[in-house]
């Protein structure tokens, strides 16, 4: 029905073309269901940016996820939220995006939220956390979930483009782009060499180029999937099909 999650994190490191949709937060079961259908997807992308928020159905969106073998990246709130990365992991994604990442301070504070030790910090806990039903052991899930949650870094601004390569860190899955409030920088920088969000998402994949760390880009339709594997990026997120 649907591309398994298992490996996502590898898969996506290994520089494989990976293809995501978008669902909101109060999508049914059903809902879920007639979307992957309509795919494959390897994942979901949920958001809180830009829609409200609430705990409770963020879990249980989860849950449905879980139950469906489906992965979902969920958009946190602010950038300024990246410490509270471990609390909505706990809830049940499976990765992380952070939104409008410019600073070494974010990515530093993200990853040690997103990770167990030894790699972070990010406390152990919570019943709705994916794939807390399988393990017993704390150490053993904690081993688990560092080679298995992913987290991108959503970069929008002419100077979080030109530097990606230093906020690609080791720990960090993707860099992720997002066109429009990028659009919004560039115009602000009439004079500086990209002129376009497809000048950006070329550059970025150039630089990254051997990192393992992947470039993301959302596209408006299925069709423009080539244009954009062309220019090196690997993972693709676009509307859904219903």
């Amino acid at each position: 029905m649907f591309e398994s999650a298992v490996g996502l994190k590898k898969r996506i490191r290994d520089g494989e073309q990976i293809v995501g949709t978008t669902l909101p937060l109060d999508a049914t079961r059903e809902r879920f269901l007639r979307v992957m259908d309509g795919g494959p997807y390897d994942f979901v992308s949920a958001d809180s940016q830009h829609s409200a928020l609430n705990e409770e159905r963020l879990a249980e969106f989860c849950g449905i996820a879980e139950e469906l073998d489906v992965f979902v990246q969920f958009r946190i709130k602010h950038t300024r939220n990246a410490y509270l990365i471990g609390n909505y992991l706990d809830l049940g994604p499976c990765g992380i995006e952070v939104p409008q990442t410019e600073s070494d301070k974010t990515v530093a504070e993200a990853l040690g939220a997103f990770y167990f030790p030894p790699a972070g910090i990010r406390s152990y806990g919570g019943r709705a956390r994916r794939g807390a039903s399988d393990f017993t052991d704390p150490f053993d899930y904690a081993g688990w979930w560092n080679a298995y949650g992913v987290l991108w870094l959503q970069i929008e601004s002419v100077e979080a483009v030109t530097r990606a390569h230093l906020l690609a860190r080791t720990g960090v899955d993707c860099l992720s782009f997002g066109p429009t409030d990028l659009t919004f920088s560039l115009t602000a920088h009439p004079n500086h060499a990209l002129k376009s969000v497809d000048d950006a998402v070329a550059y970025v994949a150039k630089s990254l180029q051997g990192s393992g760390v992947a470039v993301c880009h959302r596209t408006g339709a299925a069709e423009q999937r080539s244009k954009y594997l062309d220019m090196g990026v690997t993972v693709i997120l676009e509307p859904p099909p219903v």
